[in-house]
């Protein structure tokens, strides 16, 4: 087994949480829990085997193993790790996260976070799944290049500008510019990773956005278009009936009713 499918739309259930210190009378176990997920964070190196997958142990390595999977861990000396036995929902979107990752700078925060959790846990359970909860996320989103699904750091990187920027003026050049490369080269592995031009990708999210707003918030539709980054109310509502098939009147109208699910 090299990949989990996990699913982390809902908080994990925490049963049990702590440092592991393994390798002292044995250079080998045998681990299995049939009912919870194996969250590890190593401090050595070894290996970890599942079936016929082995996989190196190292410091700053995070593996994340299912339900009722035996697993062979083979230490070389005294091996400690931070570990996390846990339960996840069925619900939500599935996520498909490699058994076993280098961490890299991340492994220092996902350290402390279940650190954090572990001191937690005796006495307040609801505060260590918070921390829990935010390691798991960082675990499914470490970089695992372009081949293994992940985003393409530039795509990533041109994505998180314009959301932290709808509000504003945003050009293709400008956000290529933030990001480091050319316009061209930005337009080409842009579309080649999401299907989107860049300019299409921007007014989807502000489209979705305004969405929002318009169906959660009581902010004028002034004022929604002015956060959207369409100040010209025309532009705006020619745009909500292009992307969303409605006027934001129409869409706020609709209320709860209206909700497609899309970016909300």
């Amino acid at each position: 087994m090299k990949h989990a499918t996990v699913r982390l739309d809902e908080a994990p259930t925490v049963v049990n949480a702590g440092i592991g210190v393994h390798g002292v009378s044995t250079a080998h176990d045998v681990f299995r829990l049939p009912d919870l997920w194996q969250l590890h964070l190593y401090h050595y190196e070894g290996a970890l085997s599942l079936g016929q997958s082995v996989h190196p142990i190292r410091p700053g390595h995070v593996s994340l193993v299912p339900p009722n999977t035996e697993v062979h861990f083979h230490y070389r000396g005294r091996s400690e790790h931070l570990y996390v036995h846990l339960r996840l929902q069925d619900g939500g979107a599935a996520r498909v996260v490699p058994v076993m990752q280098d961490a890299a700078t991340e492994s220092t925060r996902l350290a402390d976070l279940l650190r954090r959790a572990v001191t937690a846990m005796p006495t307040s359970p609801p505060r260590a799944t918070a921390e829990v909860w935010t390691a798991l996320w960082r675990v499914a989103e470490l970089p695992k290049g372009v081949e293994a699904g992940r985003r393409h750091p530039f795509v990533a990187a041109a994505q998180a500008y314009v959301e932290e920027h709808l509000a504003g003026p945003l050009s293709v050049p400008d956000v290529a510019r933030v990001v480091g490369i050319s316009h061209t080269h930005l337009t080409r592995v842009f579309r080649a990773e999401t299907g989107l031009t860049v300019v299409s990708y921007i007014r989807h999210r502000r489209l979705q956005r305004a969405r929002h707003l318009l169906l959660a918030s009581t902010l004028s539709i002034t004022a929604i278009a002015a956060a959207v980054g369409i100040a010209d109310l025309q532009a705006f509502n020619k745009a909500c009936r292009r992307e969303l098939g409605a006027s934001p009147r129409d869409i706020r109208a609709a209320g709860p009713a209206g909700r497609d699910g899309r970016g909300l």
